[in-house]
């Protein structure tokens, strides 16, 4: 059976037929079902960090003692294409499947009202048309094509340092540096700017869905309006967050392993990255807080004159011993006691700014902090840690 033409418009997923997609499933890496991510994370590799380590073995660049800093010793390398690249291609898995549940969700739940609807339908079609378009690749071709001419080559001459002091010329080494700049590392860029493209698509929709008349709930248990399932779609970049931050990882622990760089120096940036990345991650669900700000402040006038009203007819019932026959307001099954009353009200005043609680923040600064933790093991030996605490325990 076919799904509604209106049904079919909210399965929306911010990579399902975008320019790349569509180039993939043509050359046969992406399937009909599904998104081939495992014969993808593999080429990915082979097409990045497998060449760079021949090349290195080839020149006898690969293990400790063949020279100065081998490749083998460049863990941002490593990581950017053993790890990195194949994270940014299971991201997309993880953003679609994100997207797919929360979309639909606005109407499901009577966020959307009916007569909002044709104006929600048209704004997720208005996304996957800038999903589709091809505009925001070219710009994107272009960032990647100024990042590879116009990165002056000391830029690369830390990751690039293994290729270094050869006495005459090597072709194999000739083949490394030039696969690096202009093959292996625009790879990474390019998919690091796709992901940046999807969280401002991601953005730009949500936006659009904040500025409807949605039908939000003050009283909503989730604190939220109703907006609580909004909390899993920062998690849908999470694995692009992941993979940057152990890249710089990946680089400052060479830096401190190799060149004795203290931690401390690198505190600054890890805390501008972590904070930055989470803000931008949150960007999505922050475009509701003029709306959620807006319902409260709403909620707490009228509910607050319901519940001045209601308390007032107890009063005058139970302590003035005025008559007060079938009043409506009393007798509401639907308000309950006075002490129902106060629990919807204070429901109210518990109401948070955006759909961001403790715990996804704590989530979102793991996925950006987690990779940075075996720095302070590098810095901080894990057994003479463990021995000061004994010693101190002790």
């Amino acid at each position: 059976m076919a799904m509604p033409l209106e049904d079919a418009a909210l399965d929306f997923s911010p990579v399902r037929g975008d320019p790349p997609f569509r180039l993939q499933r043509a050359l046969g890496l992406i399937p009909a079902q599904g998104f081939g991510i495992v014969r993808r994370a593999l080429l990915g590799v082979l097409l990045t960090w497998v060449p760079l380590v021949a090349a290195a073995a080839w020149s006898h660049r690969l293990w400790p003692g063949e020279a100065s800093e081998p490749l083998l010793q460049h863990f941002g390398v490593h990581v950017r294409f053993l790890l990195a690249v194949p994270l940014l291609i299971v991201g997309e898995a993880v953003a679609h499947a994100v997207a797919r549940r929360v979309i639909p969700y606005f109407a499901q739940s009577g966020l959307v009202t009916d007569a909002d609807r044709p104006r929600f339908v048209a704004g997720v079609r208005r996304a996957a048309a800038w999903r589709d378009g091809g505009r925001p690749w070219l710009v994107i071709a272009a960032l990647v094509v100024a990042v590879v001419a116009l990165s002056p080559a000391e830029r690369d001459a830390h990751e690039l340092s293994w290729v270094l002091g050869d006495p005459g010329p090597n072709p194999a080494l000739i083949f490394g540096t030039l696969w690096f700049r202009f093959v292996a590392r625009p790879i990474f860029v390019a998919l690091l700017f796709g992901w940046l493209w999807r969280l401002v698509l991601m953005t730009l929709l949500m936006w659009r869905v904040s500025r409807l008349d949605l039908a939000l709930v003050p009283t909503h248990p989730d604190r939220t309006g109703g907006l609580g399932f909004l909390e899993v779609l920062p998690l849908a970049f999470t694995p692009a967050a992941f993979a940057v931050a152990a890249v710089l990882a990946g680089r400052w622990g060479h830096d401190m392993i190799y060149h004795g760089v203290p931690l401390a120096t690198f505190a600054i940036p890890i805390a501008a990255f972590a904070a930055v990345t989470v803000l931008a991650l949150l960007v999505p669900v922050l475009v509701f807080a003029p709306r959620l700000g807006a319902a409260r402040r709403h909620a707490m006038l009228d509910y607050g004159a319901l519940v001045g009203e209601q308390h007032r007819h107890v009063r005058r019932r139970w302590l003035l011993g005025e008559p007060l026959p079938h009043d409506p307001l009393l007798d509401a099954p639907e308000l309950g006691p006075v002490a129902d009353t106060i629990s919807m009200y204070d429901a109210i005043t518990r109401m948070r700014p955006a759909p961001v609680s403790k715990r996804l923040l704590v989530t979102l600064a793991l996925a950006v902090l987690l990779p940075v933790v075996p720095l302070v093991f590098v810095e901080i030996p894990l057994k003479d840690a463990l021995l000061t605490v004994v010693r101190t325990l002790l």
